[in-house]
């Protein structure tokens, strides 16, 4: 039985990988953050009481700002794949906390790659890693954007995410560390947070919808993404850790939207086409460098994978909303 460990388990991606590699017979273990309340809501389907023998599924708490524990749960657990979903990764905010997303993203990926070639030096077992790199590292190079494209960042996180990037490279080629970068582009679902722009369209367009708000608050309407779901999005992950060799991918659909798109979308199946009585801009939510197209050319990955995205923008959209119409009793 394979063992995986997954950094960022709590998160969206995290969720659906840990889904995706038990149902694939693994045992699966994930890193948590100590908290006042319980912040394992998306794990709920597939927790298990510790005390059941036949669990796979197990949660260690632990931080990437710490070394020694990190260090102490790789030797308990003695993975074969470590996937670090691990981040402080809303875009806007790193702005306001740089240090820590730097801290915690950058430094947070070196202390996993310092502790697996311990761990192999020590152990001799080797493990394969996977870094969630990110679209945002392209900044503002020009669309479409691929496996050579050049990084220009435009903000803590995302050059936080190229240091993640090429630290991962480095350890690789220094040390003959399977160490893979997935650079994904933008990937919701129904588990998106809320406070990501995706999820507070639909959010509130159920809210509205139900009577619980008259308005809604957006930043920048004009950026344009390449958006996927993310439940498709952890195979690929899946997939970077049984290639032969390790290597790099870009993964995303190839298309792009804006955040206006993605509003009337949401708005029109809601059953409502005058949708800007409702939107108000807040200049509180742009950032202070914006990232304006980003489109994924995935070209590598569905000839070396046999990856591509199936879900579209519309039935992305349509997912979200009808999962937040009906969290909301919302009727279109």
């Amino acid at each position: 039985m394979k063992k995986a460990l997954i950094t960022g388990i709590t998160g969206q991606d995290g969720s659906y990988l840990a889904e995706l590699l038990l149902a694939k017979g693994y045992d699966v273990h994930g890193i948590i953050r100590r908290a006042s309340t319980f912040n394992t809501g998306r794990l709920d389907d597939i927790y298990k009481d510790p005390h059941i023998a036949d669990s796979r599924f197990h949660l260690h708490y632990g931080d990437l700002s710490d070394t020694g524990t990190i260090r102490n749960i790789i030797y308990k657990v003695q993975p074969d794949e470590i996937y670090n979903l691990g981040a402080q990764s809303h875009v806007r905010v790193s702005f306001d906390i740089p240090e820590y997303t730097a801290d915690i993203v950058a430094v947070g990926t070196l202390r996993l790659l310092e502790a697996i070639k311990d761990y192999q030096e020590h152990a001799g077992k080797k493990i394969k890693f996977y870094q969630a790199s990110s679209s945002e590292m392209f900044g503002s190079t020009p669309p479409p954007q691929s496996e050579t494209t050049p990084f220009h960042p435009r903000s803590p996180y995302a050059a936080a995410k190229v240091f993640a990037f090429y630290i991962v490279q480095n350890y690789r080629e220094a040390y003959g560390m399977f160490a893979a970068n997935g650079i994904l582009f933008n990937h919701e679902s129904e588990r998106r947070g809320e406070t990501f722009v995706t999820r507070k369209i639909t959010r509130g367009v159920a809210r509205i919808l139900a009577g619980l708000d008259k308005k809604l608050y957006l930043g920048n309407l004009k950026a344009r993404r390449d958006w996927g779901y993310a439940p498709e999005y952890v195979e690929a992950m899946w997939l970077m850790l049984q290639q032969d060799t390790p290597d790099d991918f870009v993964i995303g659909t190839g298309e792009t939207h804006s955040v206006e798109d993605f509003v009337a979308a949401a708005f029109k199946t809601a059953g409502i086409d005058d949708w800007k009585q409702y939107v108000e801009i807040d200049p509180r939510y742009y950032r202070p460098s914006e990232v304006d197209n980003l489109i994924a050319d995935p070209r590598k990955a569905k000839e070396k994978l046999g990856w591509e995205a199936k879900v579209g923008f519309d039935e992305l959209v349509r997912k979200m909303m009808k999962h937040d119409m009906e969290k909301y009793g919302a009727k279109g």
